[in-house]
C-alpha cells in the first residue's frame, strides 16, 4: 500500500501546511467493505445449504434408532440458524 504524505512548512512563527494525501487507503478500504459484504452473503448461504442436509440427516439417525445422535445434528441447525441471524445483523450494520 503506498501512503504519499507531503507537506510544506511556512517557518514564520505561523505553521502552514499543504497536504497530499494519496486516496490508495481509501481505495483499499472500499475494496475491502465490498469484499466483506460479499462474504456476508456467501457465508450465509453456505450455512444454509449445510443446514438443509444437517436436517435430512437428523431424519435418518433417527430412522436408525439414533436418538441423541439426531437431537445433537438438531441443537447444531438451531446454532447454525441463530448464526445465520447474526451474520444477518452484521450485514445490517456495513
Amino acid at each position: 500500500m503506498k501512503d504519499e504524505h507531503t507537506h510544506a512548512h511556512c517557518h514564520s512563527g505561523e505553521h502552514h501546511h499543504i497536504h497530499t494525501q494519496d486516496s490508495t487507503l481509501e481505495v483499499e478500504k472500499g475494496k475491502e467493505e465490498k469484499t466483506l459484504k460479499i462474504l456476508l452473503d456467501h457465508w450465509i448461504e453456505h450455512n444454509k445449504s449445510h443446514e438443509e442436509g444437517f436436517s435430512e440427516w437428523v431424519n435418518k439417525a433417527r430412522s436408525m434408532g439414533k436418538i441423541e445422535t439426531s437431537q445433537y445434528i438438531e441443537k447444531a441447525v438451531k446454532f447454525m440458524k441463530q448464526a445465520d441471524d447474526m451474520l444477518q445483523k452484521a450485514k445490517e450494520y456495513m
